[in-house]
C-alpha cells in the first residue's frame, strides 16, 4: 500500500480459481498444487493478466511468478506488452526454516478455525522444494545475470525482514 504497488500472488490467484465452482481449470489446478508441481503457464498468465486489468493500475508486485523456464518464456511471450520486470526480490533462508514456517502457518490456520492448505504437509513440502531447486533457482540465476535480483535474508524475525524489504522498495519508483 505504502508504495502504490498492487500485490498479486500467483498462488492466491490459483487457489481462488480452484475454489470457483465455475472454473474449467479448478480440478487441474488442485492436482498440480497437491503434487507440488507448477501449474501450466497459460492458466497462471491468464489469471495474472485478468487481475492486472481488473486493478486498473500499472505497477505490480507479482509474488511467486515466474517459477520455471516455461513460466519465464510464457511471461516474455505474452506479458511484456503490459508489464516490465523492474526487479526480482529473492527472500532466502534455509530449507529447514521454510518447512518449519509452512507447518507453523498451517497449524495457526487450523487453530483459528480455518482449513490447512492441501500442500502444507511434509511430503508436499519435499516435493515443492525439489521443484524449487530444479525449476525456480535457474530462473533466479537468469535474473541475476540481468542484474535484476536483490537478495534478502528472510531468516531473522519478520520486523527485521520487513525493514530490508522496505529498503528494497524505497529504491524502486513505481
Amino acid at each position: 500500500e505504502k508504495y502504490g504497488w498492487v500485490h498479486l500472488s500467483a498462488g492466491d490467484l490459483l487457489r481462488a480459481e480452484r475454489k470457483d465452482p465455475k472454473s474449467k481449470n479448478g480440478e487441474l489446478i488442485n492436482e498440480y498444487i497437491r503434487e507440488g508441481k507448477i501449474v501450466p503457464v497459460e492458466i497462471t498468465l491468464a489469471l495474472l493478466r485478468e487481475a492486472m486489468e481488473a486493478s486498473g493500475k500499472k505497477d505490480f508486485l507479482i509474488d511467486g511468478f515466474p517459477r520455471s523456464a516455461d513460466n519465464l518464456s510464457g511471461w516474455e511471450g505474452a506479458m511484456t506488452d503490459c508489464a516490465d520486470v523492474a526487479a526480482l526480490l529473492y527472500l532466502e533462508t534455509a530449507e529447514e526454516v521454510m518447512a518449519k514456517r509452512i507447518m507453523s502457518r498451517s497449524a495457526e490456520t487450523v487453530a483459528a478455525g480455518g482449513v490447512a492448505r492441501a500442500d502444507d504437509n511434509p511430503e508436499a513440502i519435499k516435493k515443492r522444494l525439489k521443484t524449487y531447486h530444479e525449476a525456480t533457482m535457474p530462473i533466479i540465476e537468469i535474473f541475476k545475470t540481468r542484474g535484476k535480483v536483490t537478495t534478502v535474508d528472510s531468516t531473522p524475525a519478520a520486523d527485521v525482514v520487513f525493514k530490508a524489504v522496505a529498503a528494497f522498495f524505497d529504491g524502486l519508483s513505481p
